[in-house]
């Protein structure tokens, strides 16, 4: 993994401590740097890589570290560093797939301050936040606000109102969105594009806070979030004009071994239609748990057909972490 340490916001893009009412410092110093080793024969190695860079945030006295699911799914080895220099190993804890949020244990002392956590019911479209990275002020950046609303990802995604954030941090994942108390109210996750008029400009996709607090103490204890874990189909869908279309599928997932194809359009999902990525997932969804059989109308080549796949627990095709 390359070194990223050696670039700079510009100091008029940095926070400044006289236009904020809480203690940048601390904050800035709460955000550590996350490595993490994943192995070759991993099943998301293929699509996320074997060596994944981001940022954590330190949530609890104990060295908890809460960051974005993706940068630390079937990690062997993790690696945390602070702004003062320590760096320490650390032992994945917990990962909903549903919000996308992770938890990482650090197996030394951090010395770094816990970021209070706060509400992002609390923001509102054009308020200044800050997004904060691993690396002080010099990583930080003022933002605003842009939009709350709705976001579906093609990998089986999607979550009730999300946050986008411009201008965008060129190293989002696990980043801290700050409010203007110093409250944690976001994860980064994504680099997207945001409609503002007819100009598209990008920005960061953050994960609300708020959906952290009822599934934390699960993830403490058990790793997830309680309850039957939700179907998964394996498959990776896009929106068209006017239709959704597969465009790709998880190696050896459950849509794969039905015989689903890249470029299949899907119409119905259990006899009803289907016209966005939002209203596919939740129908999928609202089926039944991992495990429920998703009976699907495609059209393939102009011919109409139909399939039933039976979903499964994504979970349960990935590296499970060992502590060392």
């Amino acid at each position: 993994m390359a070194d990223s340490s050696n670039w700079a916001f510009p100091e008029e893009l940095q926070p400044r401590q006289a236009e904020l009412g809480y203690d940048l410092a601390g904050a800035l110093d709460a955000v550590v740097g996350l490595r993490a080793e994943v192995p070759a024969d991993a099943y998301t190695a293929g699509v996320l890589g074997t060596e994944r860079a981001g940022n954590g945030i330190v949530i609890d006295a104990t060295g908890v570290v809460l960051t974005i699911g993706y940068l630390v799914t079937e990690a062997e080895t993790i690696w945390l560093t602070t702004n003062a220099g320590k760096v320490v190993p650390g032992h994945p804890i917990g990962y909903d797939q549903s919000t996308g949020f992770a938890l990482v244990q650090a197996l030394g002392r951090l010395d770094a301050p816990a970021l209070p956590r706060g509400s992002a019911a609390d923001v509102a479209v054009g308020d200044p936040v800050t997004v904060i990275g691993h690396g002080g002020g010099a990583h930080s950046l003022r933002a605003k606000i842009l939009s709350k609303r709705e976001f579906a990802g093609y990998w089986e995604y999607v979550l009730d109102e999300a946050i986008f954030t411009a201008p965008a941090h060129p190293q989002w994942g696990g980043s801290a969105l700050v409010d203007a108390r110093g409250r944690l109210i976001g994860v980064g996750s994504l680099l997207v594009e945001e409609r503002v008029g007819r100009k598209a400009v990008q920005c960061n996709m953050v994960v609300p806070i708020d959906l952290l607090a009822p599934i934390l103490d699960d993830m403490m204890t058990t790793g997830r979030a309680r309850g039957a874990p939700r179907a998964w189909l394996g498959l990776y869908a896009g929106e068209t004009k006017d239709h959704i279309v597969v465009g790709g599928l998880a190696k050896r997932g459950p849509a794969e071994r039905a015989g689903l194809r890249e470029g299949d359009a899907i119409l119905e999902v259990a006899g009803a239609p289907v016209a966005n990525l939002a209203g596919l997932f939740r129908r999928v969804w609202s089926l039944g748990p991992a495990g429920t059989e998703v009976p699907l109308t495609l059209q393939r080549e102009g011919a109409t057909l139909r399939v039933a796949i039976k979903s499964a627990d994504r979970n349960a095709f990935l590296k499970k972490p060992k502590l060392h």
